[in-house]
């Protein structure tokens, strides 16, 4: 908006310096034409009457530079103008009128955007000097010969309408560059002021982003590691009270407790590589291995594997991870498992997880409990479900299935 002022303010101050220089401009030719045709005043009230013509054609073209606005009554200005340069170019016979012509018409094209009425003006101007040449030639000149006084009229309206078409060409050309440039300085300015609300949206909304998913991490933080740790501290505090007279017991709680404290530690690991912006992509057989490897070495359990080369994004992967260590967390504190069977596939755009153990299997009372139902809301995020099944004494099978977007398959 500052520049389309700046412009505006711009054309004004030529169009006022304009004004003045024509003016100045039609009262010297005025005077030059009037002393090169002093011989052809014949009568007092020739000379008068072409003096009152001049002094009026300067107020008129002034008046339309500072004071007209409106169209109509610059087309009435304009038609007295004509009549004004009519009885000069009569009273005179200079073909240099033509210059006085330009004069008073460039005003209009200056203010006018229509080519079509530049074009009228520009007819009607051309129109009234040849008439006014063709009798203001043949009054001055009145002993010439017919061949004589038909070339020099044609050729003074040839000069006359060239001159004129020039003027006309130049003039209309330059304002519409101006108006062209007017536009072009307009629409890079809204086109700047667009980029800046563009950049500053998108600045809002990669703060957002931002805020949303630290406020997701510290989310998951809080559920899944706050979570485990509660139940290492459960289990640890039930190991004390079962040391003595179950030892058994104690030890399987033991067991879980450490388990449930690796998955707390992996889970914080992973939130903090999530909020440092580390890779994005984990392989799901070699984070299983891992936890695996880690039980094992750890436990007396036996876990065997069929885990498929399967690459996901770092959200998806820690999510079976996570779902891995749950299923182990729970098959040994609430079955009892010793041994677990552990397969990961991919099939079509899903990835499964099948968890299995030797536990006691589901009781007829069986219910999910936190980190169960923690899983299934996670997995219908990404688009998918578990499955729990399991008969009394038969051990439970936990199937987690996810849609992979991204997913990488070897």
């Amino acid at each position: 908006m500052e520049k389309k002022h700046k412009l505006k303010f711009n054309i004004e101050k030529i169009r006022k310096w304009l004004g003045v220089a024509v003016v100045v401009a039609l009262f010297i030719m005025e005077t030059v034409i009037c002393a090169q045709s002093a011989s052809s005043y014949e009568q007092l009230w020739e000379y008068i009457m072409l003096l009152a013509c001049c002094l009026l054609l300067d107020v008129s073209v002034a008046l339309k530079y500072y004071v007209i606005k409106p169209l109509n009554i610059k087309f009435a200005a304009y038609g007295a103008d004509f009549f004004f340069l009519l009885v000069i170019s009569i009273i005179t016979g200079n073909d240099f009128c033509v210059v006085l012509y330009c004069l008073s018409t460039t005003e209009f094209y200056l203010s006018n955007e229509k080519i079509r009425t530049n074009l009228i003006i520009f007819g009607v101007s051309a129109a009234v000097f040849v008439a006014s040449f063709v009798f203001g030639w043949v009054r001055v000149h009145t002993g010439a010969s017919v061949y004589n006084s038909i070339v020099q009229i044609l050729g003074g309206c040839l000069f006359g309408i060239v001159i004129l078409a020039i003027h006309f060409v130049i003039v209309v050309a330059l304002m519409r560059f101006y108006r062209m440039s007017k536009q072009l300085s307009a629409a890079l300015s809204e086109a700047d002021a667009s980029r800046a609300e563009l950049k500053h949206a998108y600045e809002k909304l990669s703060e957002t982003a931002v805020f949303e998913e630290r406020n997701r991490i510290a989310k998951d933080i809080h559920d899944n590691a706050g979570h485990s740790i509660t139940s290492v501290i459960m289990q640890t505090e039930a190991a004390k009270l079962l040391i003595d007279t179950d030892p058994a017991e104690a030890k399987t709680r033991i067991i879980s407790a450490n388990i449930q404290a690796k998955n707390a530690l992996d889970q914080m690991r992973s939130s903090v590589h999530l909020l440092a912006g580390r890779p994005a992509e984990r392989s799901v057989k070699d984070g299983i291995e891992d936890i695996v490897a880690q039980t094992v070495d750890s436990t007396d359990l036996k876990i065997r594997c069929d885990l498929e080369d399967i690459t996901l994004d770092e959200e998806r992967a820690r999510f079976l991870f996570n779902s891995v260590k749950e299923c182990i967390t729970n098959g040994i504190r609430h079955g009892g498992a010793t041994a677990f069977y552990i397969e990961a596939k991919m099939l079509k755009d899903e990835v499964s997880l099948l968890v299995s153990d030797n536990g006691s299997g589901l009781s007829e009372d069986f219910s999910e409990g936190y980190g169960l139902k923690s899983m299934r809301e996670k997995a219908e995020e990404f688009g998918g479900g578990i499955r729990i099944s399991g008969e009394p004494g038969e051990g439970c099978e936990v199937e987690v299935f996810i849609k992979s977007s991204p997913v990488k398959a070897a």
